[in-house]
Order: structure tokens, then C-alpha cells, then sequence
């Protein structure tokens, strides 16, 4: 019955000290014996460890992806849909567990994870469910001499790199459509944020999603993403993480003639002109600005103010942000911990580079050490600086942290001068009620999504991806269905 089947999960989700990489539908440690200490940034305690896994796992997750490929890829769109959409069911139904993995993870408030992480992970996986059924190939008519139809044939064996922010997030919003395409998948989660992967594992093996057709394999980026990236085999990678991670990609993949998504950094222009709706904008900002300890690709970094409305944004903001409570994420706070002791330090030193190019630090600028558990955790305020030109570091280098910058401008000609002003170029949005000024903003600044009095509104069914060092190619709706797909063309004469 449901209640004995609800206990069955939330049983199998108990996690053990020693987590293992899911090969071959099983669970097996790294073959080379060796782990990495898993720590719990709230606290700052080991509370776990996972695989360094190796060229010889990634070989072994191959072998039996090969063994499963030609199976699934001939399975009926019905049947994966049956699948896939069981996994997006059975991520709804332990959310609880699911969203409590996430934050002694990554450290993001647990009624953060719950109220995105998990619901999304769960919606990518309904969502790619459904589009298979819908996804359809083209055909055109030559008159009176021939027909031309295109096949949407899947790639084979994939890789998926996710990174450590949204860890079951982007996960499967990269797994997800590659197995609805019909490939078979090596998978490796950051190993800063390794556990809702594992537990996905589960999860999966549970719904009935044939061995070897997903294949997690944990370790550093170095040697076991590259082990994934270089493995002659595996014929696309699906990467979401740093610029200079994506570049090295890239120089590995491109010689060997790879399928190649890259989503990078991002360092997004928030556009604040005078005649907003000023009320959602200030509460929207607050949140594009720190949702996530900033931690999020997407996060409006650089604060964009129209000179005539500068010095009263930065007092309501300032004020608003003061009010961010910082604490243990498993209790009712806004904020949580940065993920790790290395991003911990790596923000700070950002910091104190500003104040060293001349910045002003109007709030916060340091770390705090909660009570209580979370004294030996990593945390760090809210943080606002003025004063820095669009050239300096802190207004070009992404931080990926609560910290955010102003700066001035008088004309939209100005405004579009500083959205512009870095190597980034992957998301912007502008806040104005002119509806005219709102489609100039969106058509000339170089970003690959727009928003216009919003911020992270989403609909998956829209392509998603930067451009310039923001990344290469498109995630999302059908055009992740085609990038996990080889497109053929069948030319019959009459």
C-alpha cells in the first residue's frame, strides 16, 4: 500500500558515512579505495565522505553504459516517460529528506531547499518526461520531386558535470533530458555537494530505470571530471560551473569533436531606472542580490541605479539587507552558510580587494560565527560596496557570494555602457514601467536572458544560456532535447 511504500523510501534514505558511486543500477566504492572528507559548512564538521573516483570508475560506468545503450534508446517514449515521470513522483514524495540532505550539504536554509531546490529537481524530470512525447521531427517537401524528413537519433553515451550551488537542481536538469532523448548517462555531482545525488540514485533504481542507464560517479573535477570529459566514448558533455573550468573543458573536448554545453559564470547587470515600480523592486533586489548567499549563476551582482534615485536606493537597501537574518539553516533564517572554507576565504579575500581598489563598504564586508552549532560555520554578511569604476576587479571578476556593487549612471546610453562593461554576458534585468526603454534595455544589452521587472522567472520551456565568457549552447525545452540528440536527414525522391 502508499504508507508502506512511503516507508520503504524514506528508509532506504539513511546515509551512510561512506557514500558510493551508483554503477550498473548498484553501489559500489571508488575501486581505488580512496575518499574525500564531506563537511558540513554550518558547522564546519566532517560529517561524511565520498569517492575519489578515478579513470578506471569512469571506465567501468562506460562498459555498462554501452551494455544498456542500445536498449534504451530503441524503448518506447511511453515507457521512458512512465519512468522518468515515477523518479519526478518519488523526489515529491520525500522532499522532506531530500531537502535536509541539500542543506547540511550546501549550507542554503532548509526552507530554501524545500522551496526550490527539491521542487525543481522534481519538475525537471516531469517536465522532460512530458516533452518526449511531444518532441517531434521536422519534414519538408521538395514539389513534385522529393521529401526530406529529419531523425532526432540520441548522441550515446553522455557526460553531466553539475556544480555545487543548486546541487539536485542542475543535476537533473542535465540528466533529465538526456535520458528522455534515450542516452545513457555518466553523471558526476560536485564533490563539494554530493549527497541528494547519491540519494537520487535510490531513487531511481526504485522507478525502475533499467542499470546502467545512469551512471553517478563522484569525485574532483580534475580527475574524475576529466576522466569524463577525455573518455573517447562518451560523445557530449553538459558542463555548469567556472569559466576557467568550462575553458579547460573545451580545450579537451573540442579536438576530439564533442557535443559541447557550456553554462558559466556570471557577473549580471541589475538595471534600476527611476520610474520603476519601486516597492518590487526593492524586494525583488534584496533577493537577486543575496538569494542563496548569492551563490546563484544568475545573481544581479552589479546594482545599476539611475543618478537621480541613487542615494535613496542605497539607504532602503542597506536597510532592507540589515534585516537578512544569518544563522543555522535549519532554523527560520534568510541566510545560511557559504558552501565551503575555501568559497568562505575566496569571498573574503574578494572583499578585501575591493576596500584595496578604493571601495566603500556601506554593509557588512566581514564573517560572522553564529551561536550555538554553527560557531565554527561559514558565514558572512550581506554586503554592499560603492565607489568602484566599471574596470576594477570587483566589478569584472565573478565573487559568487552575498556581495553586490552600485553604481551610478544618468543615461540609458550610460546604463547600457556598464551592463556591457565585463566578459560576462549572461543574464541582466532592468526595472522601468516604459515599455519602450524596457525593449531598448532587453534588444542591445549582451546577455542571454532578460528580465524586465522580475528576476528568476522561469519557464522551461525557454532556452537558457549565456554568452561571451557566460558559456556556449542552450539548456532548456527543445533545444536541450536537440543538443542530447544527433539531427539525420533522409532525402526520398518521388
Amino acid at each position: 500500500n502508499l504508507l508502506s511504500f512511503r516507508t520503504f523510501i524514506l528508509m532506504q534514505f539513511t546515509i551512510p558515512f561512506h557514500i558510493e558511486n551508483y554503477i550498473a543500477g548498484k553501489f559500489i566504492g571508488p575501486l581505488s579505495g580512496k575518499f574525500i572528507d564531506n563537511v558540513n559548512p554550518a558547522t564546519g564538521e566532517i560529517y561524511g565522505q565520498i569517492p575519489d573516483s578515478n579513470e578506471k570508475d569512469v571506465e567501468l560506468a562506460v562498459t555498462f553504459a554501452q551494455k544498456a545503450f542500445t536498449e534504451w534508446a530503441a524503448t518506447a517514449a511511453e515507457t521512458r516517460f512512465k519512468i522518468l515521470n515515477k523518479i519526478a513522483c518519488l523526489i515529491d514524495e520525500n522532499i522532506e529528506a531530500l531537502a535536509l540532505a541539500e542543506t547540511n550539504d550546501n549550507g542554503k536554509p532548509l526552507w530554501l531547499s524545500k522551496k526550490v531546490d527539491i521542487y525543481r529537481a522534481a519538475a525537471n524530470f516531469r517536465f522532460f518526461a512530458t516533452g518526449l512525447m511531444h518532441f517531434a521531427s521536422e519534414s519538408h517537401a521538395m514539389e513534385n520531386k522529393a521529401v526530406n524528413y529529419t531523425l532526432r537519433q540520441p548522441v550515446g553515451i553522455v557526460g553531466c558535470i553539475s556544480p555545487w550551488n543548486l546541487p539536485l537542481y542542475l543535476f537533473t536538469w542535465k540528466i533529465a533530458p538526456a535520458l528522455a532523448a534515450g542516452n545513457c548517462v555518466i553523471a558526476k555531482p560536485s564533490e563539494v555537494t554530493p549527497v541528494t545525488t547519491f540519494l537520487l540514485g535510490k531513487i531511481c533504481k526504485e522507478a525502475g530505470l533499467p542499470d546502467g542507464v545512469l551512471n553517478i560517479v563522484h569525485g574532483t573535477g580534475p580527475i574524475c571530471g576529466e576522466a569524463i570529459v577525455k573518455h573517447p566514448q562518451i560523445k557530449a558533455i553538459s558542463f555548469t560551473g567556472s569559466t576557467r573550468a568550462g575553458e579547460r573543458i573545451a580545450s579537451i573536448a573540442a579536438p576530439m569533436f564533442k557535443k559541447l554545453s557550456l553554462e558559466l559564470g556570471g557577473k549580471n547587470p541589475n538595471i534600476i531606472f527611476a520610474d520603476c515600480n519601486w516597492d518590487k523592486m526593492m524586494r525583488t533586489t534584496v533577493q537577486s542580490s543575496f538569494s542563496n548567499q548569492g551563490q546563484i549563476c544568475l545573481c544581479g551582482s552589479r546594482i545599476l541605479i539611475e543618478a537621480s534615485v541613487y542615494e535613496k536606493f542605497k539607504t532602503e537597501f542597506a536597510d532592507k539587507a540589515k534585516q537578512l537574518t544569518i544563522g543555522d539553516p535549519l532554523e527560520n533564517n534568510k541566510q545560511g552558510a557559504i558552501v565551503s572554507k575555501n568559497h568562505f576565504e575566496k569571498i573574503l579575500n574578494c572583499i578585501e580587494t575591493a576596500k584595496k581598489e578604493g571601495g566603500t563598504i556601506i554593509l557588512g564586508g566581514n564573517a560572522i560565527k553564529p551561536a550555538g552549532r554553527c560557531s565554527n560555520g561559514y558565514f558572512i554578511k550581506p554586503t554592499i560596496i560603492e565607489n568602484l569604476g566599471p574596470g576594477s576587479k570587483t566589478n569584472t571578476e565573478e565573487i559568487f557570494g552575498p556581495v553586490v556593487t552600485l553604481q551610478p549612471f544618468t543615461t540609458i546610453e550610460e546604463a547600457l555602457q556598464l551592463a556591457n562593461a565585463t566578459e560576462y554576458g549572461l543574464a541582466a534585468t532592468v526595472w522601468t514601467q516604459d515599455i519602450s526603454k524596457a525593449n531598448l534595455m532587453a534588444a542591445k544589452i549582451e546577455a542571454g536572458i532578460v528580465w524586465v521587472n522580475c528576476w528568476l522567472l522561469r519557464d522551461l520551456r525557454t532556452p537558457f544560456g549565456g554568452i561571451k565568457n557566460s558559456g556556449v549552447g542552450r539548456e532548456g525545452g527543445w533545444e536541450a532535447l536537440k543538443f542530447f540528440t544527433e539531427a539525420k536527414n533522409v532525402c526520398i525522391e518521388f
